[in-house]
């Protein structure tokens, strides 16, 4: 598919040809579903810990005689039953991670991409570079482009100006090529991909 290329002040520069087989994928909701699930739970720290019967701090000295006393049968204080107790069966360090096949991760990108380009949501722009650092800067340019909630994907190296203009602004992400993921793909309204980002991205995922 062929689709314009733009500049950052919005004005056509030429037109660029979309490989069909990175940009015009089959919709698969169900794949972006399992992709982002698989992305969060890896981001999980998965730190969470509470003590347990024998991590608590209490005495381990019986609390009553096993028989005669009339009540029930009681080894040590820090028990579950008791208040201060450690926690019976409660949650402890370990990786949410899940797996997923190398060829499903690739094609579930592919598909995001995809379902920006049918949706009209994804622009292609010369390159990423701005004169200056500065956010106003970037400002008036995402204003002038009508962008809100947008996704930068530059080559594999970003223009320092670029992404230090954008750090400051609200719903604006800056991410190279390599970082190119489902989830932050969904997450903002509108792709913003660079013609080096196009290039290496259709020789990645052919």
């Amino acid at each position: 598919m062929e689709a314009k290329v733009t500049n950052l002040d919005n004005q056509a520069v030429g037109t660029i040809q979309l490989a069909d087989e990175v940009f015009g994928v089959d919709p698969r909701v169900d794949l972006l579903q399992r992709m982002v699930v698989y992305q969060l739970a890896r981001r999980q720290q998965g730190t969470h810990k509470t003590k347990t019967y024998g991590e608590v701090s209490y005495s381990t000295k019986k609390i009553v005689r096993q028989k005669g006393s009339g009540g029930a049968r009681h080894g040590g204080r820090g028990a579950p039953q008791f208040r201060g107790g450690g926690k019976a069966f409660g949650p402890v360090v370990r990786s949410h991670a899940s797996e997923m096949p190398k060829k499903v991760r690739k094609l579930a990108l592919k598909v995001a991409l995809s379902t920006k380009a049918r949706e009209g949501k994804l622009i292609v722009v010369d390159d990423l570079k701005l004169g200056e650092g500065r956010t106003r800067v970037l400002a008036q340019k995402l204003g002038g482009l009508g962008l809100n909630s947008v996704l930068f994907i530059g080559g594999n190296e970003l223009d320092l100006n670029f992404a230090r203009a954008a750090q400051n602004l609200p719903h604006v992400d800056v991410l190279p090529q390599q970082g190119a993921n489902v989830y932050d793909i969904l997450r903002r309204d509108t792709l913003v991909l660079s013609k080096a980002a196009v290039e290496t991205l259709e020789a990645r995922l052919k």
